[in-house]
């Protein structure tokens, strides 16, 4: 299959990248290079033995949008470009407007200008935002507490409008929850530009020396230790998601969202613990205040995923931390500079 790749060169994309070329597919990446690096792509083509085609260029730019998805012809997208930090998005509201909401426009206008009916939507557990009750299920009422969590949520109905009005069109949003860790190979993970906004590249720069201690925001949440408890997935049990949801687009129609995460919450404080436990580093820390937008506790229901994708997350968070410090250890300052790998 061709499966176009929007932001391929990023975090999760990267990982799905060695998925999709390990399963034979062909893939043409389109990135910015806004918060990812040519780097990755080359170590994804070292670590599978394949090529991947490249074009550079930014989602809101719509004809070198379409002119890249015409010229591929791809069976299917995988949607992952975007900007994604909720403290910056509550900063720079219009910038996360315009990259994720008209973005997403232009390229399900590229896929009609292609011919292309099916496409995978990188979507957030962000889009809940405060829970009526947990587990978060698919049919919890959306309420996004954040600019971020807003654009997601625009974007889901703007791909489920295009999917109803479209023949033959399928869509799968995943709603990730908090994708964490590294390849197994220590060769591609998470190298976030300036201050991370994530939790785990921040405890992992502040283990490898990076950073000197970590910012706990706010130790006064309803939860069971008092700071914020989040379901954290594996990154490459994430990627295998997105192969799996390529598949069911294959064999359904129509426009589904699907949660991906394990089910099980992990709070700030046991995420350090396990960190300090697979780094043998200390991991200094402060309590500083809540952020605007954050919420207590966030963890999947994860019955449709298995149900419709067959597909079950199967690494813990000894193996997210491990891996997460594998890559750090052995690439303290990140990826070199494009043209070193």
């Amino acid at each position: 299959m061709k499966v176009f790749v929007t932001g391929g060169a990023g975090y999760i994309g990267s990982h799905t990248l060695v998925q999709l070329l390990a399963a034979g597919h062909d893939v043409c990446v389109f990135d910015n290079y806004c918060n990812s690096s040519p780097v990755a792509l080359a170590r994804v083509r070292q670590l599978t033995n394949r090529d991947v085609a490249m074009v550079e260029g930014d989602i809101r730019d719509a004809d070198a949008l379409t002119a890249a998805l015409v010229d591929f012809a791809p069976d299917a997208v995988i949607h992952f470009a975007g900007l994604k930090a909720v403290g910056e998005s509550n900063e720079k509201p219009l910038l996360y407007y315009q990259t994720n909401v008209t973005g997403s426009t232009n390229l399900l206008a590229a896929m009609d200008a292609a011919n292309c009916r099916r496409i995978v939507f990188s979507s957030s557990a962000t889009v809940y935002g405060e829970a009526q009750y947990l587990p978060f299920d698919e049919e919890h009422p959306i309420g996004p507490t954040n600019p971020y969590g807003r654009t997601k949520a625009m974007v889901e109905g703007i791909i489920s409008d295009w999917a109803r009005a479209t023949p033959d069109a399928s869509a799968v949003l995943l709603r990730y929850f908090n994708p964490v860790g590294a390849h197994e190979s220590g060769r591609i993970g998470e190298d976030p530009q300036g201050i991370p906004n994530n939790l785990m590249p921040f405890v992992a720069q502040v283990a490898v020396g990076r950073r000197a201690k970590l910012s706990i925001f706010g130790d006064d949440y309803d939860t069971r230790d008092g700071t914020g408890e989040r379901d954290y997935i594996h990154v490459v049990d994430l990627a295998d998601a997105h192969l799996a949801a390529l598949d069911y687009t294959g064999r359904a129609m129509g426009c589904e969202a699907i949660n991906v995460g394990t089910g099980q919450g992990v709070t700030v404080s046991e995420l350090v613990v396990a960190y300090r436990r697979a780094s043998g580093r200390p991991i200094p820390l402060e309590i500083v205040p809540r952020r605007p937008g954050d919420v207590a506790r966030s963890y999947a229901a994860t019955a449709k995923a298995e149900k419709l994708l067959h597909w079950r997350a199967a690494l813990d968070v000894d193996a997210m931390c491990a891996s997460s410090w594998r890559w750090q250890s052995d690439n303290p300052q990140g990826y070199p500079m494009a043209g070193e790998v």
